[in-house]
């Protein structure tokens, strides 16, 4: 599971890196605690350009009768998503990639949990693998969510939770964003990050 993460990039940061523009002039600003039900930015294809808009954490389908129903759909099991009536649609037309910095898991210690921030060793950014909708209330602005995937945890993160985030490849972004495409076919829209990349990856207490 992914209930917390972080971006300390700025918007200006996140345009350049992921080569992207704002459908909006509402840049993101550094986040160091994204939680569910916060407006976060997230990448689209919007036909051949890569766009950045911010949208909330935590999918609403469009079919529910109330957006609360969003607050348990923060993460999506990559396993069953084509499986799921939330979830399958929007694989199948509406990925996404949720730019992250680095994630929370916490450890069990004695009575209390250790927080553990998970993040590239030398400052890259992630892209993880999202789900978006749209959920159009009566009489008023539609509401554009989003979730997160997950998938087994690699060596690395078995030492502290058995599910992590689906980690996306800057080689394999593209891919994942085109609806014709099977991102299944490439190994990082589907399986944990490769075991080679958890030496570059550290786990500080704080």
């Amino acid at each position: 599971m992914c209930g917390r993460y972080t971006v300390v990039a700025d918007g200006y940061e996140l345009t350049e890196h992921l080569k992207a523009r704002w459908r909006s002039a509402r840049l993101a600003a550094p986040r160091f605690n994204i939680a569910p039900t916060q407006h976060a930015p997230v990448l689209l294809r919007e036909e051949s350009e890569a766009v950045l808009d911010m949208y909330r954490w935590g999918l609403i389908p469009s079919w529910a009768r109330d957006p609360g129903i969003g607050n348990r759909m923060i993460n999506a099991r990559a396993e069953t998503v084509r499986e799921k009536p939330a979830f399958r649609g929007a694989f199948e037309r509406r990925r996404c990639l949720v730019p992250a910095s680095g994630f929370f898991e916490w450890q069990k210690a004695d009575k209390s949990k250790v927080p553990h921030w998970i993040h590239p060793a030398h400052g890259d950014l992630l892209t993880l693998a999202g789900l978006w909708e749209q959920w159009a209330p009566e009489d008023a602005e539609p509401v554009y969510s989003y979730t997160i995937l997950t998938t087994g945890a690699n060596s690395f993160m078995q030492r502290l939770r058995e599910r992590m985030p689906v980690i996306v490849q800057e080689e394999d972004r593209d891919r994942w964003l085109d609806p014709e495409a099977e991102p299944e076919t490439s190994p990082s829209c589907s399986s944990p990050h490769p075991k080679d990349c958890s030496p570059r990856t550290r786990c500080p207490r704080g």
